[in-house]
């Protein structure tokens, strides 16, 4: 069973990037790539993970743009992928690409400070 969830949750993944990418067009909807999406195991709920370009404002309009093209975006999926049921859409920030980029910024700090140590003595 779980094998089918993830393969449900790579097709909608692949399926949502063209819809945003090409069917959608709000004005308010960035540059927007699909990370993830999470289905779960009774197939009637789906997380889509987003990552979009820009700042907090064009974060939040995207956001805002997605929620209201939600019933657009999953008739497109009922017609794409066949299921008894197409999947409950929520749209969620991927924070995952934040967090690495803060450890990457962390560790170039210690490693000019681990330097610097180095050169003074």
């Amino acid at each position: 069973m779980a094998h089918r969830v993830n393969r449900v949750g790579e097709q909608m993944k692949k399926e949502l990037g063209d819809i945003i990418g090409r069917k959608i067009k709000d004005p308010r909807i960035g540059f927007v790539t699909v990370t993830d999406v999470e289905v779960t195991g009774d197939l009637q709920q789906a997380k889509v993970f987003i990552s979009v370009l820009g700042d907090e404002a064009q974060k939040e309009n995207t956001l805002k743009a997605l929620a209201k093209a939600k019933g657009f975006i999953r008739s497109e999926i009922g017609q794409r992928i066949r299921l008894r049921k197409t999947p409950e859409i929520t749209f969620e920030f991927d924070q995952s690409i934040d967090y690495g980029n803060r450890i990457d910024t962390l560790l170039h700090q210690v490693q000019a400070q681990n330097k610097d140590n180095h050169d003074g003595e």
